[in-house]
C-alpha cells in the first residue's frame, strides 16, 4: 500500500491504494487513445453493452434490484490473494485485493499495486473455485493489470463493460469486492465527482509522479481489499475499476479506512489499455512534458501572485520537462522543475486542439482520450497577455 500527502490545507489527509497487506505539483502526460481494438478481442472490451448508461432509470431503487444485479454480476467478481516469490509451502499471503473477469479466455482485471511485486498469485471465484493465475501485462501509469486463469470458458462469467463517457454526477452506482479479505462485499453510493486526478504508480523524468486523470470520485463504501474490484450501474455494466480512497482516519496499524471519499479509474480507460495489455503486456501513453498547479492551489492569492485576471482559467506551467515535447515547441514553464515555491512567467494553457482547458484535468482528460504518441496538438497559450498558439508533438513515455 502506498501514502501520498494531499494538497496543503488537508491536514493528515492521504489518498491511499486499497490492497490488503499483512503536493501542490500535478505532472502531466497522460494516456493515450489506443490503436483499433484487435477483431480477435472480445466484443465485452471493444463495444459497450446496452443498455447504455443514459437509458439506466436512477430511480426507485428497490431491495429485489440491488439483490437481482448482485446475484447477476458477483460470479464474475474475484478475491485476489498474493504470495512472495519463492514462498515455502503453506506460506501467508503477501496481499490482498479484488478483481473481475472480462472474457470467456479468463482474463482478469486489477489495479497494478495489487499484484505489484507478487511472486504466485491466486485467484478465489464466488463459486469457491480457486486457481493460479498468470501476470499478463502491467500498467502503471493508470493502475491496471491483467492477468488470466486456464478455467473452462463455462465457469467464466465476464462482466460487461459500460461507458464512462455516460456517466453523471449523481448516478447510483455499486462496488463488489472484498474489503479487509470479506469476499463478496456490496456497497451503494452515487458518483460523487468527475475528472479528478491522482498521482500514477510511475515516477516522472523530474521527479515526483506522472498524474492519472478522467477519476471517478464515489460515496460507494470502498476499504482496503476492494483494489481491483469494478465500479458498476444500475444495468450491470462496469464503469470503473476502484483504485484508491481520500481519508483522514486510519484504523490501530495505520491502514486507511473509508470516509466517502473514493477514486476508480474509469471504464474507457480499461477499454484502451486492457486490449494492449493482453496483445503486448504493455501500454504508451503520450508525452506532453509539463507540470501544474494542483487545482486546489487556483485562488485569488495565487491569481495575483501570477499576475492573472481574478477570472483566468486553464492549466498553468510550473515547469517543463528538459528536452521534452513541450519544450521543443516553446512552451515557457515558471521555473525549473527542481525549484519550489510559486512564480509568475508561466504559460496558462488555455485551449487544446481549440477545446477549452478550464483546469489542469481537462488537460489531461483531452490527452487520455483523443491523443497517442506521435500525434500533434494545438496548445492554446496565454502569455503576456495575449493569446498565442503552439503546435507540440507528443512523444510517449516508453
Amino acid at each position: 500500500m502506498t501514502r501520498t500527502k494531499f494538497a496543503p490545507g488537508f491536514i493528515a489527509v492521504v489518498v491511499a491504494t486499497l490492497a490488503c497487506s499483512p503536493g501542490t505539483l500535478l505532472t502531466t502526460d497522460a494516456p493515450s487513445q489506443a490503436p483499433s481494438l484487435p477483431p480477435t478481442l472480445p466484443a465485452v472490451i471493444s463495444a459497450p453493452a446496452e443498455p447504455s448508461v443514459g437509458e439506466v432509470p436512477i430511480l426507485p431503487i428497490t431491495q429485489g434490484d440491488l439483490a437481482s444485479l448482485y446475484g447477476a454480476v458477483s460470479p464474475g467478481i474475484v478475491n485476489i490473494l498474493t504470495f512472495p516469490a519463492n514462498a515455502p509451502s503453506g506460506g501467508l499471503p503477501l496481499g490482498q485485493g479484488s478483481g473481475f473477469v472480462i472474457d470467456s479466455q479468463g482474463h482478469i482485471v486489477t489495479n497494478h499495486h495489487v499484484v505489484a511485486d507478487s511472486g504466485d498469485i491466486e485467484v478465489d471465484f464466488a463459486s469457491g473455485q480457486k486457481a493460479w493465475a498468470e501476470l499478463v501485462g502491467i500498467d502503471p501509469d493508470s493502475d491496471l493489470a491483467v492477468l488470466k486463469v486456464d478455467l473452462p470458458a463455462d465457469s467464466l462469467v465476464p462482466l460487461p463493460l459500460g461507458d464512462s463517457d455516460l456517466v453523471e454526477v449523481g448516478q447510483f452506482v455499486v462496488a463488489i469486492g472484498n474489503p479487509f479479505g470479506l469476499s463478496g462485499t456490496m456497497t451503494v453510493g452515487i458518483i460523487s465527482a468527475l475528472g479528478r486526478t491522482l498521482d500514477s504508480e510511475r515516477e516522472a523524468p523530474t521527479g515526483g509522479a506522472f498524474t492519472a486523470g478522467d477519476i471517478i470520485q464515489t460515496d460507494a463504501a470502498i476499504n482496503p481489499g476492494n483494489s481491483g474490484g469494478p465500479l458498476i450501474n444500475l444495468a450491470g455494466e462496469v464503469i470503473g475499476v476502484n483504485r484508491a480512497i481520500r481519508t483522514e482516519t486510519t484504523n490501530a496499524e495505520g491502514t486507511p479506512l473509508n470516509a466517502g471519499v473514493g477514486f476508480a479509474i474509469p471504464v474507457n480507460i480499461v477499454r484502451r489499455v486492457v486490449p494492449a495489455l493482453i496483445e503486448t503486456g504493455n501500454y504508451d501513453y503520450s508525452f506532453l512534458g509539463v507540470s501544474s498547479l494542483n487545482e486546489s492551489a487556483w485562488n485569488l492569492r495565487t491569481l495575483d501572485v501570477l499576475g492573472l485576471p481574478d477570472d483566468a482559467v486553464g492549466a498553468y506551467v510550473t515547469c517543463v520537462t528538459p528536452g521534452g515535447p513541450a519544450e521543443e515547441a516553446g512552451v515557457l514553464g515558471a521555473a525549473d522543475c527542481d525549484e519550489l515555491g510559486l512564480r509568475p512567467g508561466g504559460d496558462l494553457i488555455v485551449a487544446i486542439d481549440a477545446e477549452p482547458v478550464y483546469e489542469f484535468s481537462d488537460l489531461l482528460s483531452y490527452l487520455v482520450n483523443h491523443t497517442q504518441p506521435g500525434d500533434t496538438v494545438s496548445l492554446t497559450v496565454l502569455r503576456d497577455g495575449e493569446e498565442q498558439n503552439l503546435d507540440v508533438t507528443l512523444a510517449g513515455r516508453g
